[in-house]
């Protein structure tokens, strides 16, 4: 990363990016400003859990309530982009609109009824997006990465090799990725989510490896337990890290970046496993709407885990819309030495901390 002193942008001249991702369980959306090279300010943020694919893996189709909910989320996010002179903005919509038959009749009624427009991005652009929004948590030392997205239908993960010369767009240094057919919402819909046994739990352990079973990719093959790493992006590792920290309420500058080593995840996942429905949904990192989803979760994350052991993981409470932000940035050239007069460091803000609540 280049050397902030020489490039920092003063944040009144700074250009406004958007970007929004309609997932199968959540609607998110980011504004933001660059500051210095390879980092923003986040100005404005909205999340909201929607189910979008509630009954989709049974139905193959988009519910009316799904719809509904979904829609008056997006009116909330064109009202706010509305709002701002936006310099450019992606707008996109992941499994859900992928899988569902009435995916693109959806997507004409969000145009017509709010004036967005979003696009179904395929599976190969979500794993990146993941990759570029998390690429400031991959240590120097890291010579390979495992980087996986726990999503509402779908689960992206990107296998990272990083030579001599690391390139500043950590994902040109993705040699494997899948994105598996399974989400939080699918695999909980399938095997149950409010009352989790053990045995129950195991039955979708072993769905997601057969899963993982057809994914071509040879060892990671590090020299040293320092040398390779896992990092998680989604609400399930978040949330696994708000309840190992012990949080009166979730707080993603507690949690973001966070490292938790193996054993501690496995603690962390035999608590909650043995916590019934009640007692998830009254911890507040957790909270009724996903106290459902967040065994499933595990699920998906012990069969990662055991298909790519490692020491440590690192959480990262950020994945495709900062993605897109850096990618439109990068794209306009806005970190460029001397393309914004210095006026001092006042206004600017981390991206590792950015403003706002963005689970």
């Amino acid at each position: 990363m280049s050397d902030a002193r020489h490039s920092e942008i003063h944040v009144n001249d700074a250009p406004l990016y958007a970007a929004l991702d309609l997932g199968t369980n959540n609607c998110r959306l980011l504004v933001a400003q660059p500051t210095r090279p390879g980092q923003f300010r986040v100005v404005d943020a909205f999340s909201r859990i929607v189910r979008l694919g509630e009954g989709l893996a049974a139905s193959g189709r988009l519910s009316d309530e799904a719809m509904d909910r979904s829609v008056e989320a997006l009116r909330v996010c064109a009202a706010k982009l509305k709002s701002r002179d936006i310099r450019r903005s992606r707008l996109i919509a992941t499994e859900a609109c992928r899988r569902a038959e009435n995916g693109e009749l959806f997507l004409a009624r969000v145009k017509a009824e709010t004036g967005l427009e979003l696009e179904i991005i395929n599976r190969e652009t979500e794993a990146r997006l993941a990759v570029s929004g998390c690429s400031s948590l991959v240590g120097r030392e890291a010579k390979s990465v495992v980087l996986f997205d726990i999503g509402g239908g779908s689960s992206e993960i990107a296998v990272i090799r990083i030579g001599e010369n690391r390139s500043s767009r950590l994902a040109n240094h993705i040699t494997h990725w899948t994105s598996l057919p399974v989400g939080v919402v699918t695999l909980s819909e399938r095997h149950g989510g409010r009352d989790v046994t053990p045995e129950s739990f195991a039955a979708m352990v072993r769905e997601v490896e057969a899963m993982l079973a057809g994914f071509d990719c040879p060892p990671h093959g590090h020299a040293a337990p320092e040398d390779f790493h896992l990092i998680g992006t989604s609400g399930t590792v978040t949330t696994l890290a708000g309840v190992h920290l012990d949080l009166p309420r979730y707080d993603r500058r507690m949690v973001d970046g966070v490292w938790l080593s193996d054993a501690e995840v496995s603690a962390m996942q035999a608590r909650l496993l043995s916590w019934d429905f009640s007692t998830r949904a009254a911890n507040p990192c957790i909270g009724p709407d996903r106290a459902d989803l967040v065994l499933a979760g595990c699920a998906i994350l012990e069969a990662i885990r055991n298909r790519w052991p490692a020491t440590r993981m690192r959480v990262a409470d950020r994945g495709l819309r900062e993605g897109l932000l850096t990618d439109m940035m990068a794209a306009d050239g806005v970190w460029r030495r001397g393309r914004f007069r210095r006026q001092g460091r006042g206004g600017t803000r981390n991206p590792d901390r950015p403003e706002g609540q963005q689970r």
